[in-house]
C-alpha cells in the first residue's frame, strides 16, 4: 500500500505533518478529516531510491522509447495518454523528462510537432518531418511507425560498421603500442654500440639514432601524443572537417564504393518511408536529400530533384545524374509505372544494403593482412637494425 505526506491543522490551529498509508489520497482526506482537523495537503511519497551514476542517453534508447510510444498510438491509446505513459515508464531520466514536457506542451494547445521539437531530443531530421505529415493526414501512428523503422535501420547500419571496424582498430593500435614500447624499452638498451667506433649500417644507425631520440625525449613524445589526440578531437566536432573527410574517404578506390553504397541505401531507405507517410515526392526528396553525406553524391540528387521539379520523372532524373545502377533505375522506373514506388525504393535500398555488406567484408579482408604486414614490417625493421648493429660490433672486435 502506498503512503502518503500529509499536513493537517487542528483545532487550534497548529500545524502538523507527517505520512500515513492508505489506498489513495481521497481515503487520506477520509480518515484525517475528523475531530475538527482541516486537511491542507496530501501527495504520495516518492519511492527512496539509492543513488545511482547517470548513463549517457543513447540511441538505443530514443529507439525503443518511441517504438514504445508508436505501439500504443497504434493500438488506439490518444496521443496525451500514450505520452503520459511513457514519462512514466522511460528507462532513462532524460527521456522522461522529455515525454514530461511534451506531455505539458500538448496541453497548453501545441501539436505533437511543435511539442517534440521543444524537448530537444537527439533526434534525425526526417522523424520530424514523418511526424509533420503523419498530423497532416491524421496517420500519426503509421508515420511514427515508418520514422522508428528508419531510426533502428540507421542503428543497424552503424553498428555493423563499428563491429566491422573494431578488430582492426585494435589491431592497430596495439601494434602502435608494441612499436612504442621497443623504441622506449629495447632499443634504448643498444644505443651505447653508437658510440663504438664501428661503421655501422643505415637502418642501424637510423634505428638506434630514433631509439636514443625516444629515451632523452620521452615526455616530448607524450606531450605530441596528447597534442595529436586533442587536436584529432577538436577536428572531429568540427562539421566542416568531418565533411572533407567523407568525401576524401568516398573518393578512395574500395572503401569509396562501399561508402557510398551505405550512403544510398539509408536514401533509398528514408524515401521509403517518406512516401509510405503520404509525403509529396518533391518533399522526400529535398528531404532524404538532404541526409546523404556524401558531398558529390548529394549535389547528383539535388539536381535530381531539380530535374523532377520541371516535370521529369524520377527514374529518368536519377538516370541523367547517374547517381544509382541500370537495376535502380529499372527498380524505380517499374514503382513509378505501377504506382508502388514505395515499395520499389524499399527494395532498392535492401539491394543496395546487401551489396554495402558484402563491400565491406571484402574492404575487410585487406584491411586486416595490410595491417598486420604494415605494423609487422616496423618492427622486423627495428630487430633487424639492432641485430646488424650487435653483428658490425662483434665483427670488428674479432
Amino acid at each position: 500500500m502506498p503512503q502518503y505526506d500529509y499536513e493537517i491543522v487542528n483545532g487550534e490551529g497548529e500545524l502538523t505533518k507527517g505520512q500515513i498509508e492508505a489506498a489513495s489520497a481521497a481515503d487520506v482526506a477520509r480518515r484525517l478529516s475528523r475531530d475538527g482537523q482541516t486537511l491542507v495537503g496530501v501527495s504520495e511519497t516518492p519511492p527512496t531510491t539509492l543513488p545511482t551514476l547517470r548513463r549517457r542517453l543513447r540511441t538505443v534508447d530514443v529507439v525503443i522509447a518511441f517504438r514504445e510510444l508508436a505501439t500504443l498510438l497504434s493500438s488506439g491509446v490518444s496521443l496525451g495518454d500514450a505520452i503520459i505513459s511513457q514519462s512514466k515508464g522511460s528507462y532513462h531520466p532524460q527521456l522522461a523528462t522529455a515525454f514530461n514536457d511534451i506531455s505539458r506542451e500538448l496541453m497548453r494547445g501545441a501539436n505533437f510537432l511543435g511539442a517534440l521539437r521543444a524537448a530537444k531530443l537527439p533526434l534525425p531530421e526526417h522523424l520530424f518531418h514523418l511526424v509533420e505529415a503523419g498530423e497532416l493526414s491524421g496517420r500519426l501512428a503509421e508515420s511514427l511507425t515508418r520514422a522508428v523503422e528508419q531510426m533502428e535501420y540507421d542503428r543497424h547500419v552503424a553498428a555493423e560498421l563499428r563491429s566491422a571496424l573494431t578488430y582492426p582498430a585494435i589491431l592497430v593500435v596495439s601494434c602502435t603500442a608494441a612499436v612504442l614500447a621497443v623504441f622506449l624499452f629495447v632499443v634504448p638498451e643498444f644505443v651505447h654500440l653508437l658510440e663504438e667506433d664501428v661503421q655501422l649500417p643505415l637502418v642501424s644507425l637510423f634505428v638506434l639514432g630514433t631509439g636514443a631520440w625516444f629515451n632523452d625525449n620521452s615526455w616530448l613524445v607524450g606531450a605530441i601524443l596528447l597534442a595529436v589526440a586533442f587536436t584529432v578531437a577538436a577536428l572531429v566536432r568540427n562539421p566542416a572537417v568531418r565533411q572533407r573527410f567523407v568525401d576524401t574517404l568516398a573518393r578512395l578506390p574500395l572503401l569509396g564504393q562501399w561508402y557510398s553504397e551505405t550512403d544510398t541505401a539509408k536514401w533509398a531507405m528514408v524515401m521509403s518511408a517518406m512516401l509510405t507517410s503520404r509525403v509529396e515526392l518533391v518533399g522526400a526528396l529535398a528531404l532524404a536529400a538532404r541526409g546523404v553525406r556524401v558531398s558529390r553524391r548529394r549535389a547528383m540528387l539535388e539536381r535530381a530533384l531539380a530535374d523532377v521539379r520541371g516535370g521529369e520523372a524520377l527514374s529518368a532524373a536519377l538516370e541523367k545524374q547517374e547517381a544509382l545502377t541500370a537495376t535502380g533505375y529499372n527498380l524505380i522506373r517499374v514503382g513509378e509505372q505501377s504506382g508502388e514506388l514505395p515499395t520499389m525504393m524499399r527494395s532498392l535500398a535492401n539491394l543496395y544494403e546487401e551489396n554495402s555488406s558484402r563491400r565491406m567484408k571484402r574492404v575487410l579482408t585487406i584491411i586486416e593482412p595490410l595491417a598486420i604486414l604494415t605494423i609487422g614490417a616496423f618492427i622486423g625493421t627495428i630487430f633487424i637494425g639492432v641485430i646488424l648493429a650487435i653483428t658490425a660490433v662483434n665483427n670488428v672486435q674479432f
